[in-house]
């Protein structure tokens, strides 16, 4: 299976290194800069979760797409709680893997700390938990991914497309206006119970979240 799919990014023009086992794959990413790591779930000697886990607590941001034939929706959080930035069940489409991948690319490594933060608004990527103040905040795991997206980028005007391009895949519904039904959902949950106005638009452009909260 590794084999196959680096035989396929590398007729997409892409470098690919391979390992068989969790330990080398470990220490290959860590002692390498890659741009990106494909990391299956089920690996000898360590396993996927372990390996994301490690790379994470080692402040290795480097962007990571898990692949694994467990489809239950508490294994693909376990994946995303420990660090992975998107997981993908086999069988997969090839088109699908290299959107996501392409994608994973363009956003790059960045820094996740341990609580993301714009005033009271608090998002804690591991626990998947969102609070304004004292109240939590009950979120869909598309709007989570949305407002954790829009917290790395506090202060900045986001474009519809990057927003797109983070938060969703290249095969889902709807196109660019999914991205402005979400942006809608998100303000009803974080900003209007508490008279706020945190989460603002750029006509023509994107979206802004204050990096005070509102």
């Amino acid at each position: 299976m590794a084999d196959a799919v680096a035989r396929g990014l590398r007729e997409e023009g892409f470098v690919v290194d391979v390992a068989h086992d969790g330990v080398e794959g470990l220490h290959r990413a860590t002692e390498e800069p890659y741009d990106a790591v494909v990391l299956d779930v089920m690996l000898p000697r360590l396993s996927g979760y372990r390996v994301v886990e490690s790379l994470r607590s080692r402040e290795n941001w480097v962007p990571v797409l898990m692949l694994s034939a467990k489809d239950g929706e508490y294994d693909q959080a376990d994946a995303l709680d420990l660090g992975a930035d998107d997981y993908l069940t086999k069988p997969f489409s090839y088109v699908v893997l290299l959107a996501r991948l392409r994608a994973l690319v363009r956003r790059g490594a960045r820094p996740r700390p341990a609580q993301l933060r714009a005033g009271d608004l608090v998002l804690d990527p591991a626990t998947h938990q969102v609070h304004r103040g004292d109240v939590p905040v009950e979120l869909t795991a598309r709007e989570f991914a949305l407002l954790e997206h829009l917290l790395l980028h506090r202060g900045e005007v986001v474009a519809k497309a990057d927003i797109f391009d983070s938060v969703w895949d290249s095969a889902s519904d709807g196109g660019l206006n999914v991205v402005e039904v979400y942006v809608g959902y998100l303000r009803r949950k974080i900003d209007i119970p508490f008279g706020r106005h945190a989460l603002g638009t750029v006509r023509g452009v994107g979206y802004v979240l204050d990096p005070d909260g509102g």
